[in-house]
């Protein structure tokens, strides 16, 4: 039997009280929670054994001990460059965006209605990035640089139409970028050759074999700092059909030409030097920009302008069920989240700053870069170009070790290009100090003047950038901190109430398990510093990992993939490698049930396995009969099985341990995926009861906030003979698989908000919230079911730790539709539970265990008042055309004009339950926002708001 000793924290994680809890398990007819368990769990799986996890901690002493593991870190100034730079988050952002639940608990902006704040400041994300690169349209960002690469190089191959199978990638890009080129481009049977770019005769761009070429990505500026003249490539390129990527830097970009006015199809990079912290190497966000050519088809989230139910224009995600959700195994891209709250970080930086301020920075980084460069030159050491932005690269001969060892010693990290170069990549951060002392390193005592930029003036832009008055308005720290509040008061996070999203799992971040994020040891470490600078973090991740294992009972695990999407791509490369190490060559059917997440077929396609789908049965369930049949009909193809667990419909399927038999019987592996393992840590152990790789997402168990639609974490857990697969990462020897992230670690410096979680619950405290998420999400399921009936039950007719209510029979008997119960909420204060997943015409709810009694009633009583409200339209006291449900939500102007055409009052359309202290109303900013006229209008940055207010005018007139 598990350890029952508690932490003081567990009481602070855990809403319901001790008497409370007894209270719902009364209610549910059961005496305890390990009852209650024992009848949700199957017995087949059931795991009360201790998790090797030590006793919970408290808060204070949790916070000591982490710091003195970060201590273990060296913070030395960074001049690696290589895509990651120092810089300044201005405080008035961390302390009111980073540091601030109304930001970081905030859920992906699927309901508009109650996103507009982050929408905004996501559409500017757009808006700044379709400026700076010169194309049309950007999207909201996407997880790093190497990953948006590839994202690239899939999007060309779309936009190619099949023209051919070669992609030219350019010696110069950044190494991390190549290797996840090359992980994805393999399993796709794309050609990845590299070239040259600046060399002469046949390895260089004049003597390029375009044959079969559908794209090339070329570095701007590359790796070691040069700047390059793409133009004569780009359009050498185009009139052989081959479309044109650049990596590019935002901040380079105040100064250099465009991407788009150099011709290019595509521009990718990272905005991390737009105020984000190194973190070691995440999480950052990266960048996509395109031509409007290929904005349908661009992976990732978008940002539209549409107008709402009064003809007032209103932000939202256009073509948000797109991709993977509809194209499923014949995706490209299994892309489901994105870097949210990092790019809203960029972007208030760039507000902050405005155009103006940013040149500044980017005028002083490169003056820097310039001083060094004629200093370096004037001691007569080689430099390798005087085209560079903030980047000099020099050839040193023999001294190089001697100079690397020189610099860390004065506390300066340096990057090694070969064994004879050495690069030093200035940022914000720098100063002349820091150039008078790297001066000393290499041998002089003089700091050259650079009074003149070295660079060609063809490369300058001489556009005008950012005149939207967003990078105008908010320069002084005042009128920062009040656009900043008015933002977050148009959204609800959970710092305002309770996010019920079914699968999503929108639970407590702890103050205390953010805490660490912003410590320097944690968030000034370059991830390409020595390995003897980070010891800190290689112990907290070891921990990590270990905790991790222990909880799910599998045996090794990769922390590199920065989304539960790359846990799943990990995942499924491992299973790919193992079978071909085997000699299994054709294994490459993927089993995958009718009831999976658009991800599951999306990363099965992009490992290139075919998909064969698994029905259900009737109780939403793996239809056995069916995994026969599939199995039979495949015999020795199959490679693996996708499924859930509990099962997307939420539900403990009794049945998890034969669908394991089977799989394994035909040679198959088992994947499961991690996604509703709050219903599973300290119950079952999926490593135990038949996986053979799961991924987590650590920031839906393991409380790393979502952040408005991301930062997440998907780590990949895996079984011993799929260790040797997991991707590498330069500290442990034995894993040889590809790169999924750019990064070594991922996400690194968001990891010790999973680190404390586990540590300050322990063993017992993780069993508990396991046992009281699935106690909440009973508890409403038994409430609300004689309103709403809960479409899936398990055992005794219980739910797992979430359950799916049918309101179908609401729009068949009364037109009333899941998306208008959804917005009713909204007048309650509620953001709403998951719509339309997996089900159509349904609504998803997961309370999680952090939420009161007092909350879960709340919620309950909305439900049951909203039913009642249904019942008056079925009755005809209520027109169906006019009515609360029709009309939600209600906005502030909407019920404050003296003429109104309503059927009911306004203390019904805004105050609809009168058991609730409305002293603090949340009032939408905007009313039901229009789906089909956003995606049919498609409008992804920013023309004056004037000139969308008539288009608008005019659409609703007509």
């Amino acid at each position: 039997m598990a350890s029952t000793r508690l932490s003081p924290f567990v009481g602070r994680h855990i809403g319901p009280r001790e008497e409370e809890q007894r209270r719902m398990l009364s209610s549910l007819g059961y005496a305890s929670l390990e009852e209650l368990t024992k009848a949700v769990v199957p017995s087949n799986i059931l795991d009360t054994s201790d998790i090797a996890i030590d006793d919970g901690l408290s808060e204070e002493v949790a916070l000591a001990q982490l710091q003195k593991i970060a201590s273990q870190n060296k913070v030395l100034r960074s001049f690696i460059g290589q895509g990651y730079y120092g810089t300044y988050t201005p405080k008035v952002i961390q302390r009111n965006v980073l540091e601030n639940p109304a930001w970081y608990t905030a859920y992906t902006p699927y309901q508009p209605e109650i996103s507009q704040g982050r929408l905004e400041v996501l559409f500017y994300f757009q808006t700044l990035v379709s400026e700076l690169t010169g194309l049309a349209v950007a999207n909201a960002s996407l997880l790093d640089e190497g990953t948006a690469a590839a994202e690239a190089m899939t999007l060309c191959h779309r936009g190619s139409k099949g023209k051919g199978n070669r992609f030219l990638l350019s010696k110069h890009c950044h190494p991390q970028t190549k290797e996840v080129i090359y992980t994805r481009a393999k399993p796709l049977g794309i050609e990845v050759v590299e070239f040259d770019e600046r060399a002469e005769g046949a390895e260089g761009a004049e003597g390029a074999d375009w044959t079969n070429v559908f794209a090339i990505l070329v570095q701007y500026p590359a790796t070691d700092g040069r700047v390059f003249d793409y133009e004569n490539l780009i359009r050498d390129a185009h009139s052989h059909g081959v479309l044109v990527t650049m990596a590019t830097d935002l901040l380079a970009l105040m100064l250099l030409r465009s991407p788009g006015s150099l011709g290019a199809d595509v521009a990718i990079g990272n905005s991390q030097r737009f105020g984000v912290p190194l973190g070691f190497g995440g999480p950052h966000a990266a960048f996509l920009a395109t031509t409007d050519a290929h904005k349908r088809t661009m992976p990732g989230r978008l940002v539209g302008q549409s107008i709402d139910s009064h003809g007032k224009p209103a932000y939202r995600l256009a073509l948000q069920t797109r991709e993977q959700h509809i194209r499923r195994e014949k995706a490209t891209s299994n892309i489901c989240t994105a870097q949210a709250l990092l790019s809203i970080m960029a972007t208030l930086y760039a507000c902050y700053h405005g155009p103006e301020g940013l040149r500044a920075i980017a005028t002083r980084v490169h003056t820097l870069a310039t001083k060094l460069y004629r200093s370096l030159t004037k001691l007569n050491l080689r430099c390798m170009s005087d085209q560079f932005f903030d980047t000099v690269s020099l050839d040193v001969g023999s001294r190089a070790d001697e100079m690397m060892k020189a610099a860390v010693a004065a506390g300066y990290n340096l990057r090694r290009l070969s064994a004879t170069e050495i690069s030093v990549a200035f940022d914000e951060t720098s100063t002349d100090d820091d150039v008078a002392k790297l001066v000393r390193i290499f041998g002089g005592q003089h700091v050259e003047a650079a009074d003149k930029s070295l660079l060609n003036e063809k490369h300058y832009r001489t556009d005008t950038l950012l005149t939207q008055p967003v990078f105008h308005q908010y320069r002084s720290e005042t009128e920062m901190m009040r656009y900043l509040r008015r933002l977050s008061e148009m959204d609800i996070a959970l710092d305002r109430a309770m996010i019920p999203l079914g699968s999503c799992t929108m639970k407590l971040n702890a103050a205390s398990e953010l805490t660490p994020v912003t410590w320097p040891e944690f968030n000034a470490i370059h991830p390409h510093a020595p390995a003897d600078q980070s010891l800190g973090y290689q112990a907290m991740i070891r921990e990590l990992e270990a905790m991790l294992c222990a909880a799910t009972g599998y045996d090794a695990i990769s922390l590199q993939p920065n989304a539960g999407s790359q846990g799943e791509y990990a995942g499924l490369l491992a299973i790919k490698q193992y079978h071909e190490s085997c000699g299994d060559l054709n294994r490459d059917v993927c089993l995958i049930p009718s009831s999976a997440h658009g991800t599951n077929p999306a990363s099965a396609q992009m490992v290139n396995m075919r998909v064969v789908v698994v029905k259900c049965d009737e109780h939403g369930n793996v239809d056995i009969d069916d995994l026969k049949s599939c199995i039979a009909a495949h015999a020795d193809r199959v490679a693996a099985i996708m499924i859930t667990y509990p099962s997307t419909h939420g539900v403990f399927e009794g049945t998890v341990t034969t669908i394991c038999d089977l799989v394994h019987a035909a040679g198959g592996q088992v994947y499961i995926d991690g996604a509703n393992m709050n219903a599973v840590v300290g119950v079952a152990k999926p490593g135990k009861f038949g996986g053979d790789v799961s991924h987590l997402n650590l920031h839906k168990t393991f409380c790393i906030p979502h952040g408005g639609g991301g930062p997440g974490v998907g780590p990949v857990c895996v079984r011993s003979h799929l260790a040797p697969f997991l991707p590498k990462d330069g500290y442990n020897a034995e894993r040889t698989g590809p790169m999924v992230s750019a990064a070594p670690f991922g996400s690194p410096s968001i990891l010790p908000i999973s680190w404390m979680y586990m540590k300050m619950m322990g063993a017992a405290g993780l069993r508990k919230a396991t046992q009281v998420a699935i106690l909440n999400a009973n508890y409403v399921a038994h409430q609300l079911k004689d309103c709403y009936p809960i479409l899936y039950t398990g055992n005794r007719g219980l739910v797992a730790h979430e359950c799916i209510l049918d309101t179908r029979v609401m729009d068949k008997e009364a037109h009333v539709t899941v998306e208008d119960i959804a917005k009713r909420l909204i007048d309650f204060g509620f953001h709403s539970p998951t719509m339309s997943f997996p089900v159509a015409g349904t609504l998803m709810i997961e309370p999680t265990e952090s939420e009161s009694l007092y909350e879960l009633d709340r919620f309950c009583r909305a439900m049951k008042l909203i039913y009642a409200e249904f019942l008056k339209v079925k009755s005809g006291e209520w027109d169906a055309k006019n009515n609360p449900l029709a009309n939600a939500p209600h906005t502030l102007d909407s019920v404050i004009g003296d003429e109104s055409n309503r059927a009911y009052s306004r203390r019904e359309a805004v105050c609809p339950d009168p058991e609730t202290n409305y002293a603090v109303k949340y009032w939408p900013p905007v009313g039901r926002v229009d789906n089909v006229f956003g995606d049919r209008n498609l409008v992804c940055s920013c023309p004056p708001m004037e000139n969308y207010q008539e288009a608008s005018e005019t659409i609703v007139a007509n």
